[in-house]
């Protein structure tokens, strides 16, 4: 099932600039997601970091794989509708086993690859890796929990 960025926007509440997950391109309900960024030289925040030597943040790479775990918990609540979507979003409640393996640059396609290690009720452990051109650039442990707005 591909997902897009119309799509995702009615999923999640991120926008531009923030918005981090481009598209989906797989998923298996309360199993996996694998998603994707295109890293472009027109990011705001490629104007402080790092000037002539851009390199995307790892926070914005842990914050993409989080954002890339929210579609698939959402997704994975099938009996959720859009308008009680709405009223729901996605909270951080921690970030555990973060590595960064290598820079991301301008002009890198990141690539999601987001797993369910244990889910809860409300509450979802993920595993979150990330690759460009098939080479692990970062991976974390995230747990998060969907509440009311």
């Amino acid at each position: 099932m591909i997902i897009d960025v119309v799509e995702i926007q009615k999923i999640l509440p991120h926008r531009f600039p923030f918005l981090l997950v481009d598209r989906v391109t797989d998923i298996q309900e309360n199993e996996s997601l694998i998603g994707y960024k295109n890293v472009s030289i027109s990011e705001p925040v490629f104007q402080g970091h790092f000037p002539g030597h851009p390199i995307y943040p790892g926070v914005m790479i842990l914050e993409g794989l989080a954002q890339a775990g929210g579609v698939l918990a959402f997704k994975s609540m099938g009996d959720m509708t859009e308008e009680e979507a709405a009223q729901k979003v996605v909270y951080f409640m921690s970030i555990d086993k973060a590595k960064f393996r290598s820079p991301v640059r301008p002009g890198d396609r990141l690539e999601y690859r987001v797993s369910v290690m244990k889910h809860k009720g409300a509450i979802w452990m993920l595993k979150g890796e990330a690759y460009v051109d098939d080479a692990l650039v970062s991976e974390a442990e995230l747990k998060a929990m969907i509440v009311d707005k």
